[in-house]
């Protein structure tokens, strides 16, 4: 019998219990909570400042594209390279050759949404992207529960009440109509200006 490490089976490593370092209860709640507090702040960031860049600039669609995309890849390759996981990345794509076409086509159709996208916000602005993103998330939500009978908790339909009655609240309210001031109104505010000059 060959002396050496003993390898453990899949069945050894399941029942010894989950060793994960953020399974640890507490720590790893605070590590999720913190995620979605960094995601949705991205988030908001992202189309709000894709609004202002589109208003205040009169930028063209192709090359805040261009520039994001730039942006996003530098991002990835120096995080790929710092971690040293970019050896490992091309080795995987070369031994795997038919995950490179799965790549292409993921890479094309983020590409064409990310053109829809920011078609959506320089045409109809940033709240209006925002309501159509939480209809989607409010239809997949939906569709999780009925199609996988995924029930929601108490506190998780009062969440979801309030972060979607809020966003269709305020794109209701600013999609209304202002009322238009009187005739009286304007002439007295025109004429202390008047009477000045």
């Amino acid at each position: 019998m060959q002396r050496g490490k003993i390898i453990p089976s899949w069945k050894d490593i399941l029942t010894a219990g989950d060793i994960s370092p953020y399974s640890r209860g507490r720590e790893s709640t605070v590590w999720g909570v913190s995620l979605m507090i960094g995601y949705l702040g991205c988030d908001g960031f992202t189309s709000t400042f894709q609004d202002k860049l589109f208003k205040g600039y009169d930028m063209d669609i192709h090359n805040q594209i261009f520039y994001t995309t730039l942006c996003s890849c530098m991002i990835s390759f120096t995080g790929l390279i710092l971690q040293g996981n970019l050896f490992l990345a091309v080795d995987f794509v070369s031994r795997h050759n038919d995950c490179f076409i799965d790549i292409i086509i993921l890479s094309t159709v983020s590409q064409y949404i990310r053109c829809i996208i920011s078609h959506t916000i320089r045409s109809f602005g940033a709240l209006t992207f925002a309501t159509i993103m939480t209809t989607r998330q409010l239809v997949s939500i939906l569709l999780s529960c009925v199609w996988f009978s995924h029930p929601l908790s108490s506190e998780q339909l009062i969440g979801a009440v309030i972060v979607f009655g809020t966003i269709y609240s305020k794109s209701y309210f600013r999609s209304k109509p202002k009322p238009l001031p009187s005739e009286e109104t304007e002439n007295r505010a025109v004429s202390p200006t008047t009477s000045n000059t």
